[in-house]
């Protein structure tokens, strides 16, 4: 039964992923005609900020999708607190993006995203589930 649950998680979060995906260039398009007074916050802000390795908050239908994917997870995840799973995802960002060993990516993820009841990490499927969920909503190119 668990199993299921999670193939299941793991499809709605591929789902979500490639549905972020697929919205991101319509974003792009509409910002398209205004470039100059689009650049500070729009394509070319984030990008300098993830060639600094900070990547930006994820913001609209991005942000429900990535607080939501969480709470299916594991509600503990986010508990209540948006602004902190988004501060974990963005850190995560931050930390994999010179390391490219998908294990010790699971392993910072188990670290940094904990809860009352996981003090030690929600475990390394649910943690390879929100490593998914981060990548697909906040840092897609790392």
């Amino acid at each position: 039964m668990r199993t299921h649950q999670t193939a299941a998680l793991l499809a709605a979060v591929t789902l979500l992923a490639l549905a972020g995906c697929t919205s991101e260039p319509e974003a792009d398009t509409d910002a398209g005609p205004t470039p100059a007074a689009t650049a500070p916050t729009a394509p070319a802000s984030p990008n300098s900020t993830q060639a600094a390795g900070i990547p930006p908050a994820p913001t609209g239908d991005k942000r429900t999708i990535y607080l939501a994917t969480l709470t299916g997870i594991d509600p503990e995840i986010v508990n209540g607190d948006d602004e902190q799973a988004i501060s974990r995802g963005r850190d995560q960002c931050t930390a994999m993006k010179d390391e490219k060993d998908p294990t010790r990516r699971i392993a910072q993820v188990e670290q940094r995203f904990t809860g009352p009841r996981h003090p030690g990490g929600f475990g390394p499927t649910k943690s390879a589930l929100i490593l998914a969920t981060v990548q697909a909503n906040i840092c897609p190119t790392y």
